[in-house]
This record gives C-alpha cells, sequence and structure tokens, in this order.
C-alpha cells in the first residue's frame, strides 16, 4: 500500500526527540511527527503527551522527494492529554556503561577511590561545623 497525503495511518512510537517523535508505519516505513503537531495547543516537553511503544493515529501530511513522511496527531483528530507522569531516567546507565568492561579488580579500586573521596568529604564538612566563625579575640 504505497502511502498518500491526506491518509489516516496507524503506527507505533519508536523514540521521541525534544522536536518530535518518530512512527513506524505499515510495510517498514517510519515517520516523523513534529512537536507543533502534537497538540492544538503549544506543547513544551513533547514527553507530556506521547512515550515510546505508544499507539497512535496520525495524518499523513507530507512526503518530500526523498521519501521522508511528515505526520501529524492533531489534523488526524486525536486528542491527547497531558500526562502528569514524570519522565522516566535511567540514573544508573551511565554508571553501568563506565563500568560494563571493567575487570573486579578495577571495579574494586574505583570503589575504594570513589569511597575515600566521601569519606574525605565527609570529614571536611564535619570540620568546617565544628570551628567555623569567629570568637572573640581572634581578630
Amino acid at each position: 500500500m504505497p502511502f498518500q497525503v491526506g491518509s489516516i495511518v496507524e503506527g507505533t512510537v519508536t523514540s521521541i526527540a525534544s522536536f518530535g517523535a518518530f512512527v513506524q508505519l505499515p510495510e517498514g516505513k517510519t515517520g516523523l511527527v513534529h512537536i507543533s503537531e502534537v497538540a492544538d495547543h503549544y506543547v513544551e516537553d513533547i514527553k507530556q503527551y506521547l512515550k515510546e511503544k505508544d499507539k497512535v493515529k496520525a495524518k499523513i501530511i507530507s512526503i518530500d522527494s526523498k521519501g521522508k513522511i511528515s505526520l501529524s496527531l492533531k489534523q488526524a483528530g486525536t486528542r491527547l492529554k497531558k500526562t502528569s507522569r514524570p519522565i522516566e531516567i535511567d540514573w544508573e546507565a551511565e554508571k553501568r556503561e563506565k563500568t560494563k568492561n571493567l575487570s573486579f579488580e578495577d571495579r574494586m579500586m574505583k570503589f575504594l577511590k570513589d569511597s575515600d573521596e566521601k569519606q574525605q568529604q565527609l570529614k571536611k564538612s564535619q570540620e568546617s561545623k565544628r570551628g567555623g566563625g569567629f570568637r572573640r579575640g581572634d581578630y
């Protein structure tokens, strides 16, 4: 089935960027819903309206000479509500990526180094709380 401008298609959100969402369409094609085509009002953060693996109906608004497909949710009549769900952040992903290829000994050395640094910071903050400030006669 060739895609035509003006037709309504169903797809699945595969990824989200600050400027819009990529939608997997039938026949393996991918289209982009620009952030301005998500809702009838101003959308500051697209992640408050869409998330990966959401099923959406979109209208094809253009197909350029290179085959890039532009989609619109608001022109398709899809009404999305702003959600209050928090943005999903994987806080440990960066740590896992850094330590993924390290040997056990290297991981242990990194742990000891980090632990020593934290202990030193703790001691400094406790010492500053004990003896901080001026006393009479010190000036």
